[in-house]
């Protein structure tokens, strides 16, 4: 019997990557660290407090003990703010399994050490676990109404980056492979920098030709920065 995939965060990304999952055919389980919350989602069947309008499909189970699921899982998806990865880290490396896959969807730096994420698994875990990078124009809201949406994963390890992908890949959620993790990692860390000087031109009243100036050079300070 195949074990569960879990996914660590029980938030709206969280929420919509389990989704996925499960409705392609997947046993899942979906970690929240408030109880009250994951026996709302237990009782409604959906995650009212941020995604109201999508039902969970079969397969997938709200749980609350994480020790429990690590004790079952070696295949973790971790959808919980950069903040707090390393402590949810500490706690894998203290109950999960000598050898996991893990792939990381938060997008940004770790507060403090400035580090990417790949990087805060690595000192966390070692050579414990597998790790890829989900990144993509991806809102959680699209993703759990089940609207066309492409992703990349990206790994050094390109099987783990392959077996993810084949998880979540269907009709509607496209995933792509790579193994430029710090690539794609960096993207995903300083594109909202671009967006905000966009929706700054935007409210001095500049207009399209400003904004497609924006992005074509923010893109490649994009490349440069993450070369």
């Amino acid at each position: 019997m195949k074990k569960p995939i879990l996914v660590v965060g029980a938030g709206s990304w969280g929420t919509a990557l389990a989704m996925v999952l499960a409705g392609n055919g997947h046993s899942v389980y979906l970690w929240g660290r408030d109880s009250s919350h994951i026996a709302e989602l237990k009782a409604q069947g959906c995650n009212k407090r941020y995604l109201p309008d999508a039902s969970f499909p079969e397969g997938l189970l709200p749980v609350d003990d994480l020790e429990s699921c690590l004790n079952e899982c070696n295949e973790i998806v971790l959808a919980v703010p950069c903040s707090g990865l390393r402590s949810i880290l500490e706690i894998i490396d203290k109950h999960g399994e000598d050898k996991l896959k893990l792939c990381l969807t938060s997008k940004g730096l770790e507060p403090g050490t400035q580090y990417l994420n790949h990087k805060v698994v690595e000192e966390c875990l070692g050579d414990k676990a597998s790790t890829v990078i989900l990144s993509g124009p991806s809102f959680a809201k699209e993703v759990a109404a089940g609207l066309p949406t492409a992703v990349t994963i990206a790994g050094t390890d390109l099987e783990t980056a392959a077996w993810f992908a084949d998880k979540f890949h269907n009709e509607v959620f496209r995933t792509y492979t790579h193994d430029d993790i710090i690539g794609v990692e960096v993207g995903g860390a300083v594109k909202n920098v671009m967006a905000i000087a966009a929706g700054i031109a935007d409210g001095l009243g500049f207009g399209s030709n400003t904004r497609a100036a924006l992005i074509t050079r923010g893109l490649a300070e994009i490349i440069r920065l993450g070369v």
